[in-house]
């Protein structure tokens, strides 16, 4: 799913827009990026550290969801260290040649940035292993018993991979990154203190509870504050008097059907199918998808992520099951029988009711036990 495929306000994607604007938004030093107060001291120690010595920094990894600054840290080191920045992408490295052409074209103390590094071809990272620690590339000329590899010696770099997956990155290469650091999602006052930053590089007339507005439908991501206050600020010239304000935000953000939890159209489909069509779940991926007319790996990548972080939405091994705050955000009443449904965690086959009589409760563990599948054999996904 590419970013143009991906329309929705409030998507973490990037879409061209976005690398337009952000690019003029984007801090250019570690000082002035806001929020990531820990991976921020860390970095500065990291980086500090290696210029005091003369030497390139250890490999970076940075984690984390999409639109939270990974690219804009590997920016500002680059940056910090006042050198060159080659960006990259793991799906456009198909073949190991195409890593050994742009590794041996790198200067001395280069920053390689390598997006989405977890959807390397795998004779790449083969490749990258050595090229990581040893500096040095083995380019195999011919094929067969009569194939040779000629080493090539690569100049001094830094790698900075980012990755919205870390769990699919290989462990062998996960081990050679010297600093590794997970991007969590901003707290509402750290977006306030985004936009008003972006307001001013902007010429928006942003007030503080405007900004407050905004930021608590951001889903705790820069990316989607600064889009949604493009398009507040859009609203503000022509239906207002050019000033964001608390009302002509959630005027502005009603009629982009974005809502006070900053659910979109696609969430709140996902959530009325659960829960009118399904009873509330348990549901497989693959039918919720049809139900709402989305192909299923947009609604597990972009809707599912923040529903479940809302306590909206939760992922049992049984499948999709709607929680009460679900029923009370949509405005339904939950079914008599919701509070006898045993919660569903992850990996966890038992209620976590306390009310109930413990009877009760082992009749139902049983029952789960009994009759719980695996979600990749639910007839609802075939």
């Amino acid at each position: 799913m590419t970013s143009q495929e991906r329309t929705e306000l409030v998507s973490p994607l990037a879409d061209p827009d976005d690398e337009v604007v952000d690019a003029a938004l984007r801090p250019k030093r570690l000082s002035d990026f806001i929020g990531q107060q820990r991976v921020r001291e860390q970095l500065s120690v990291v980086l500090d550290a290696a210029k005091a010595r003369g030497r390139t920094p250890d490999h970076v990894l940075l984690s984390g969801s999409p639109g939270l600054g990974k690219t804009t840290l590997a920016m500002i080191i680059a940056a910090e260290l006042g050198t060159p920045m080659r960006i990259t992408s793991g799906p456009a490295i198909e073949r190991a040649g195409d890593l050994a052409a742009l590794l041996s074209t790198l200067s001395e103390g280069e920053v390689l940035f390598l997006d989405e590094i977890h959807r390397m071809a795998r004779p790449a990272e083969e490749m990258l292993y050595v090229a990581m620690e040893d500096f040095r590339v083995d380019v195999v000329v011919g094929k067969g018993p009569g194939a040779t590899a000629i080493p090539l010696d690569v100049a001094p770099f830094t790698l900075v991979g980012a990755t919205t997956r870390a769990g699919l990155l290989p462990g062998p290469l996960r081990d050679r990154f010297g600093f590794v650091a997970h991007l969590d999602f901003y707290a509402p006052e750290e977006l306030e203190r985004v936009l008003h930053r972006s307001a001013a590089l902007l010429g928006v007339s942003l007030t503080a509870d405007g900004a407050a507005e905004i930021g608590s439908r951001a889903r705790g991501t820069p990316r989607i504050a600064n889009r949604l206050l493009r398009r507040v600020r859009d609203f503000a010239e022509v239906r207002a008097d050019g000033t964001v304000t608390r009302e002509t935000a959630r005027a502005a953000l009603e009629m982009y059907d974005v809502d006070e939890l900053g659910l979109d159209r696609l969430d709140r489909a996902v959530l009325e199918a659960l829960l009118v069509r399904f009873n509330g779940g348990p549901v497989g991926l693959t039918t919720l998808a049809v139900a709402v007319s989305e192909e299923p790996e947009t609604v597990e990548t972009v809707a599912e992520p923040f529903l479940v972080r809302a306590g909206l939405l939760a992922r049992t091994p049984r499948g999709r099951v709607a929680t009460p705050a679900a029923w009370r955000h949509v405005g339904l009443r939950p079914p008599m029988d919701v509070g006898l449904r045993p919660p569903m965690d992850a990996g966890l086959r038992s209620p976590v009711n306390p009310g109930l009589p413990p009877p009760v409760q082992a009749a139902l563990i049983d029952l789960v036990d009994d009759g719980g599948y695996d979600e990749a054999t639910d007839p609802g996904d075939t």
